[in-house]
């Protein structure tokens, strides 16, 4: 007998004649593209096509292959269609079922790809006729909705949120896909919840719920009432954030395994896999970056779910088995796939270990600012260990975190940002993370000042950093200027010391911790002698940065009172003791003694801040976010996620 081949949709005999042979399926799809109803000659037509197995490859490269006039030609049997598709969701037989999901999938991206402005059609009226399409999409979304939270196939519910991804991504802009409308009206949010609070579910599922439920998040939220920014924001369900959380921190984890095994290769909770995300977004020379496959897609869900959540913040620490935590998740963790959706390539540029880093900074600045988020960060008896990406280089050894501290997880943030500070002063200056860095640092000064927490903190690591940090600002003063107005980022690196200066006694842990606050200032007195000459030149010319200098020059007012105070009493203890080099306890003796006749001015608004706004400021930045993973979304959803081998083998017992 001659053995037979399948290629794109045909049965070919390995015959000297090679006449290729369409599958039964195939020749079924051809009657559909036809103007007559298929039903007419064969009135078991869309009964028996449901029990074919799908080829989707097919099915979609011939809706693609046709243009806009020829598709509308055969409009009413593509509404027939996609009406038969919904019927055949209600029907017991799993096999139908799957296949009529599979079928939407084709339908919807393959007919998407004509939704052009120069088509003369629309999407919603191709797929379903304006007349039929508020009953078509009621009727679609509660059959969805009821086998995504029956007891029945996993593999169902995973075509399901496949279906949902398709649907929600066959537009760039997702706030274009008009669909998108009736998924508003016809919520699949509780569905959602319940894969994420049903462990079985959460561990099959919980990635696509997640992320899409992110992108569902992000349509016109700026425009119109979106009812799953409404609904989230009012979860409180302890097991249902748990679920969403214990998602994100296995995605963000399995980030940071790659990375490290990226790293080990080419060297030969939550607060630690975001902090190694934004550690090792950047590397300040461009040849050694070690590339890894940002997940925006979590990061945005991430996002979202501090955002709009409070109670989500409960959830940071306790689903990060990796963390050192005093208690390790009961659950199991869900996989994450291979590819994940709504990655960006690590071949990728730059721009997008950019958007991931900002959007890493915009979650902690949320964090940084919400009352409650603090008092969790900086409770004395919530202690955990974060090991932190610490990034190779050449002027330090990498330190060997095997004895972390077990501290509030304030500390962690903290060593984050110094961290970020050191470790990307590089040519290419990322300004407006610094920025946001700053700032993180700022709102946290500004909690602690408030609730009067003395903080137990290696503070002399920030100030040394800070100090470190204006030195590079002003060695690269010229490259600088031509990008970037240095003095907004330099005047909140003063406005820092301003903060401890001023307010220092009631945060700061101990009196010697002010001391030495004093101490650094007056060691490294020489870099801010260097920043006012600079502010003091550019402030006196009639340049585009003499306001921007002069702000910089009055702040710096009580440093430079400091340094005029001791300075003269150190050399003048030096002179009388006979000493050439003081000691640091020798300096600090100096300070301690001469507090009392210190003359400071008063600053306001030091702890005062711009609270953060994403629709004012940030909107921008979300649509071209959002657009980024739609795009990923979709290209990762390709045809063999879709293939039907596992479910076949899963219901091969029905007859």
């Amino acid at each position: 007998m001659a053995q037979v081949e399948k290629r794109g949709g045909l049965l070919r005999k390995s015959s000297a004649s090679k006449k290729p042979l369409k599958e039964k399926v195939v020749l079924m799809y051809d009657e559909i593209f036809m103007t007559e109803d298929p039903s007419k000659c064969s009135p078991r037509f869309w009964e028996e096509l449901f029990l074919m197995k799908v080829n989707l490859e097919y099915l979609e490269g011939k809706l693609e292959s046709l243009d806009g006039e020829e598709l509308m030609k055969i409009k009413d049997n593509i509404n027939c269609l996609f009406q038969h598709c919904i019927q055949a969701l209600g029907e017991d037989h799993p096999i139908r079922v799957v296949n009529a999901l599979q079928t939407l999938c084709a339908l919807i991206r393959g007919v998407h790809q004509k939704n052009k402005s120069t088509s003369g059609f629309d999407i919603i009226n191709m797929l379903m006729g304006f007349d039929k399409a508020e009953l078509c999409m009621k009727n679609l979304m509660e059959s969805l909705d009821s086998l995504l939270c029956a007891e029945g196939s996993e593999s169902l519910k995973s075509l399901c949120l496949k279906l949902l991804l398709c649907l929600v991504t066959v537009t760039d802009n997702i706030s274009q896909n008009t669909i998108l409308e009736y998924v508003m009206i016809n919520s699949i949010f509780e569905a959602i919840l319940q894969i994420l609070s049903h462990p079985p579910s959460r561990r099959e599922h919980g990635y696509d719920a997640v992320v899409l439920l992110a992108l569902l998040v992000n349509y016109r939220k700026y425009e119109s009432v979106n009812p799953y920014i409404v609904k989230l924001s009012i979860v409180d369900d302890e097991a249902t954030l748990n679920g969403m959380g214990l998602v994100i921190a296995q995605a963000l984890s399995e980030y940071n395994r790659q990375y490290k095994d990226k790293e080990e290769e080419h060297q030969s909770g939550f607060f630690s896999a975001l902090t190694n995300m934004v550690g090792s977004m950047f590397i300040a020379d461009a040849h050694e970056k070690i590339s890894v496959q940002t997940n925006e897609a979590i990061l945005l869900a991430l996002y979202e779910a501090v955002h709009l959540n409070r109670n989500f913040i409960t959830v940071l620490a306790q689903s990060h088995p990796e963390m050192g935590l005093v208690t390790t998740p009961v659950s199991p963790a869900p996989t994450t796939p291979a590819t994940p959706l709504g990655t960006t390539p690590p071949s990728s540029d730059d721009e997008h270990r950019l958007h991931s880093g900002k959007l890493c900074l915009i979650i902690l600045t949320c964090i940084a600012e919400d009352q409650y988020a603090n008092a969790f960060l900086h409770d004395d008896n919530m202690n955990f260990r974060v090991n932190l990406h610490r990034m190779p280089m050449r002027h330090r050894k990498k330190a060997a975190d095997k004895n972390l501290p077990c501290r509030p997880l304030v500390c962690a943030v903290l060593d984050l940002m110094v961290e970020f500070i050191v470790t990307h002063m590089m040519k290419e200056f990322p300004m407006d993370l610094y920025v946001r860095c700053i700032q993180v640092v700022h709102k946290l000064l500004c909690y602690q000042k408030k609730c009067r927490v003395r903080l137990h903190y290696t503070w002399r690591e920030l100030w040394s950093a800070l100090i470190n940090l204006l030195k590079f600002l002003m060695s690269n003063e010229t490259v600088l200027l031509a990008k970037h107005n240095i003095f907004t980022l330099a005047l909140m690196i003063v406005n820092l010391f301003n903060m401890f200066i001023t307010y220092g006694d009631t945060f700061l842990p101990t009196p010697s911790s002010y001391d030495e606050l004093y101490y650094e200032i007056i060691r490294m007195h020489q870099s801010f002698d260097n920043l006012y000459s600079m502010v003091l030149r550019l402030s006196t010319n009639a340049g585009q940065w003499k306001e921007a200098a002069s702000k910089v020059t009055h702040a710096l007012v009580n440093i430079r009172a400091i340094i005029n105070h001791f300075n003269p009493k150190i050399e003048s203890y030096a002179a009388v003791n006979h000493i050439s080099q003081l000691s640091e306890e020798q300096v600090l003796e100096v300070v301690r003694a001469n507090y009392d006749t210190l003359t400071l001015k008063l600053q306001d608004g030091l702890d005062q801040y711009e609270r953060y706004s994403e629709q004012h400021k940030e909107a921008a930045f979300f649509k071209e976010l959002v657009r980024s993973i739609s795009t990923n979304v979709r290209r990762n959803l390709a045809f063999h996620t879709l293939s039907q081998e596992v479910l076949l083998k899963e219901f091969s017992t029905i007859s």
